[in-house]
């Protein structure tokens, strides 16, 4: 028999703190946990409030997101981590929130700009804001058609997911990804962070120059290089 005890504790427990951390509200957003060696992940079951979910009510499917264990249907943005899960093999959770700032550059359809360390320390790129889908797409299978729609932006940019870990889709909302789902959590927080940021910067100086090059590097480096000297060892 099937054991999906371990996923489903980790896909709880990521679901838990996007509502601690507010970067959700009501039944907004979700978070997934994977198990690449099997194909599967652990997911919010659709429509349930948070102060309600429970390690049991998460539900299982595969990565082309037919359910394999679980009472609940599964979030309905299921098909967007199964499509992210099955062509990035290093993925082991996502997170999609709609919180409030990185919510916003979405529906402005702004890529977020790298103004300073802050967001240097994570990604020396600007936050990706993944283009509209055509109509044809959207009238489709529209979750799925929002996977590719990520995976085609970050073939065009020749982004690496590894190093840009985060996006948002246009008119929609942040996705964040990582090799854990807690870690996929970390950067979801991370994201609404420097999402405020970057609007307050803005807002002050509407023309502000984006962080210098050698900067970027630099912090980005001592964190994620391979001579990093940030923390402990």
């Amino acid at each position: 028999m099937n054991d999906y005890s371990q996923i489903k504790k980790e896909a709880y427990l990521a679901n838990m703190q996007i509502a601690k951390n507010k970067l959700a509200i009501c039944t907004f957003g979700n978070a997934s946990a994977a198990d690449q060696n099997k194909d599967i992940f652990a997911i919010k079951p659709n429509g349930v409030d948070y102060e309600n979910l429970s390690v049991e009510k998460m539900v299982v499917v595969d990565f082309n997101g037919t359910i394999v264990d679980g009472n609940l249907r599964p979030s309905s943005d299921t098909k967007t981590h199964a499509v992210l899960y099955k062509n990035w093999k290093k993925l082991g959770g996502i997170v999609h929130t709609h919180s409030t700032y990185a919510t916003s550059w979405a529906q402005a359809q702004w890529d977020i700009p790298i103004y300073g360390t802050t967001h240097a320390d994570h990604l020396v790129e600007d936050v990706p804001c993944i283009l509209v889908m055509n109509d044809n797409m959207i009238e489709g299978d529209y979750e799925l058609e929002t996977g590719y729609q990520i995976l085609d932006d970050f073939k065009k940019r020749g982004y690496n997911y590894l190093e840009i870990p985060m996006a948002i889709v246009a008119c929609h909302a942040p996705f964040t990804w990582a090799e854990t789902a807690e870690k996929a959590v970390y950067n979801s927080i991370v994201l609404e962070e420097i999402a405020k940021m970057a609007w307050i910067t803005k807002s002050i100086k509407p023309n502000a120059s984006k962080l210098k090059q050698t900067l970027k590097q630099k912090h980005y480096q001592r964190k994620h290089g391979d001579n990093a000297y940030y923390g402990q060892s």
